[in-house]
């Protein structure tokens, strides 16, 4: 009967969100929240039976494609799939929610939360997915409709090249999955995941596809400029974009093939030095961005580093309990951003922000909420993964280097988050005085609030009821237990100058250190700007060679001197003596009158 209970349940909620694609008259932006919001509700019943019970399993619908290997349609409800469907279905619920407020001046917002619930359900798709021609077709989704929903104010170029942006990078990554695809088929001669984990051991090439993969996804260091570009799409994209879509499809995709990734030292070395340089590098940036969105959305970056580094340390279990914590305040942070830039009329600027704590207290006591949970501060639910993935690190024999950089990046997440709290909320307001910030909409505050009290409570029910498999350490030192925190208290000081500086407009001398971080460490300039510039340079220099030595010597210039030749030997025929001209008509009439005869017998 539970079993019954437990497939029935997953496979209606699954259909209560295609509902709203199918039947007309759910199709707008109320009806969808309201599906999103059934379909919440319904998933958390299979959830109670797996924490109850344990329940896993996988269900074989039909056969689809016959190929070398049988393929079938076959979905997996395992540990993470099971728990991701609610917590993804309850944060999408909620920034439907607030979709409906934000974007209620726009006159195609049924079509836009079309395109949110689409963005769901391709996520769903991957991370339900048994086989791998699925889960590449969830991968491709969610790909898709971060395009569409990137560029969705289509006439800002900005927002066209940020899509294009994204969508390249992606396939960059793209390419890595597809060919460890073909060297499973081809080698494995299976694409279903459980007889491909049977294998005991595989190379390395194929699982640095599937990193590759994942780097491109989920925006590791050298594929991450798409990330902070996706910004120029509305907030609500960014919301669903961090929290629980796309960019952690990548680290998914490592956590369900780790019984692959796990017989390959260098898979996971590999993983653990990217993630480290990632989440390091990250936080760096965001330190010295002043566009609110873009300080998140770096923070998102380093985060999903600290997910890579969790893989490297062979701990996915671990890694999967982090997002599942990190996409509350995430979310929450972006809804609060977009709250504040919307009743800011449109300003993104945190440096023309300020003494947002009076006009919009709910907001900003939620954004004080998020940056300390994102900080790991004890309690909130990010200290729970954060705080057990430094410890994790602390006491394994692996790379020293990955925690040295890992405890400057928690350092710097304290510094960023800090400053960012300053800047909005804190001195007098630096905005226009006529702009009057509200929150008098439900559908404005609420799901804030909703993901608020998720961001207190996630860690400490995730924790206590779904452990990770491999046991951790539970005998250290007390300074490395408090190694986090210590971290994170050392950057709360460091950042305490910064609020002197929120009440005066004085630019600063800015250092080659601080520009290079402003822009990236000049990522974007040296990829974007000199390659396509040195590549049409050189482009333009073999043309010109090949005008000048073939195609000019070839064509215009033979007929040129051909014709040249010709003149010149005409010319000096013509004399222009009347001899000359006298003996050329004789042997003109001579001719004639030998071949007069000729043409007279014909």
């Amino acid at each position: 009967m539970a079993n019954l209970l437990f497939h029935a349940t997953l496979m209606t909620t699954l259909i209560i969100l295609l509902a709203p694609m199918v039947v007309p008259l759910l199709n707008n932006s109320t009806n969808i929240t309201m599906s999103t919001k059934l379909a919440t509700l319904t998933s958390t019943l299979p959830l109670l039976l797996f924490l109850n019970t344990g329940m896993n399993s996988i269900t074989t619908n039909l056969n689809w494609i016959n190929m070398n290997f049988k393929l079938q349609i076959s979905f997996s409800f395992d540990t993470y799939t099971v728990v991701f469907l609610p917590v993804a279905l309850l944060i999408t619920w909620s920034i439907l929610q607030f979709t409906n407020w934000y974007m209620a001046a726009d006159p195609h917002i049924n079509k836009f939360s079309k395109y949110l619930l689409l963005f769901l359900i391709a996520m769903l798709t991957l991370t339900t997915a048994n086989n791998m021609l699925q889960l590449f077709m969830g991968w491709e989704g969610v790909g898709i409709m971060s395009f569409l929903l990137i560029s969705w104010w289509h006439a800002r170029t900005n927002a066209n090249t940020s899509a294009l942006q994204a969508i390249i990078y992606n396939r960059i990554g793209d390419i890595g999955l597809i060919m460890s695809m073909t060297w499973l088929a081809m080698n494995f001669n299976t694409w279903e995941m459980q007889q491909m984990f049977s294998h005991p051991q595989t190379p390395a090439l194929p699982l640095l596809g599937l990193i590759l993969a994942a780097a491109g996804k989920s925006a590791q260091f050298g594929l991450h400029p798409w990330l902070p570009a996706a910004m120029e799409g509305p907030t609500p994209v960014s919301a669903l974009l961090h929290s629980s879509t796309m960019v952690v499809a990548g680290v998914f995709l490592l956590i369900r093939f780790h019984p692959l990734l796990g017989g390959s030292a260098f898979a996971l070395s590999s993983c653990l030095c990217l993630g480290a340089l990632t989440t390091t590098f990250a936080a760096l940036c965001a330190l010295t961005q002043n566009d609110i969105k873009k300080i998140i959305a770096f923070s998102t970056t380093s985060q999903l580093g600290l997910m890579m580094l969790t893989i490297g340390l062979g701990q996915p279990e671990l890694a999967f309990l982090h997002i599942t914590t990190h996409a509350f305040f995430k979310a929450m942070l972006f809804l609060c951003s977009g709250s504040i830039i919307h009743n800011l009329n449109d300003e993104q600027d945190i440096r023309k922000m300020g003494g947002m704590q009076k006009t919009m207290p709910i907001t900003t006591t939620c954004t004080t909420l998020g940056s300390l949970a994102l900080t790991g501060t004890p309690f909130l639910a990010g200290f729970y993964t954060k705080d057990l993935i430094i410890e994790t690190m602390n006491t394994s024999t692996l790379n020293a280097w990955a925690l040295l950089t890992t405890m400057l990046a928690t350092t710097l997440t304290a510094a960023y988050s800090l400053r960012l709290i300053f800047y909005v909320q804190l001195n007098t307001p630096r905005h226009l005085t006529w702009n009057k910030p509200s929150e008098t909409n439900m559908n404005q505050t609420l799901p804030i609030l909703r993901l608020a009290t998720g961001s207190i409570i996630t860690g400490l029910l995730v924790t206590t009821t779904i452990l990770p498999n491999k046991t951790p350490i539970m005998t250290m030192t007390l300074t490395t237990k408090l190694c986090a925190s210590m971290a994170t208290l050392l950057g709360l000081i460091c950042a305490l100058d910064i609020v002197h500086q929120t009440n005066k407009l004085t630019r600063p001398n800015k250092t080659l250190h601080h520009t290079a971080l402003t822009q990236l460490t000049f990522f974007n300039i040296l990829l974007h700007r000199h390659m396509p510039k040195n590549n049409l340079n050189l482009a333009k220099q073999s043309l010109m060679s090949n005008d000048t030595l073939w195609y000019e010597t070839t064509g215009p210039m033979l007929m040129k001197m051909t014709n040249t030749a010709l003149a010149n030997k005409l010319s000096t025929a013509n004399t222009g003596m009347i001899k000359t001209y006298l003996t050329i008509f004789m042997m003109i009439m001579l001719t004639a009158l030998l071949y007069a005869p000729l043409y007279g017998t014909r």
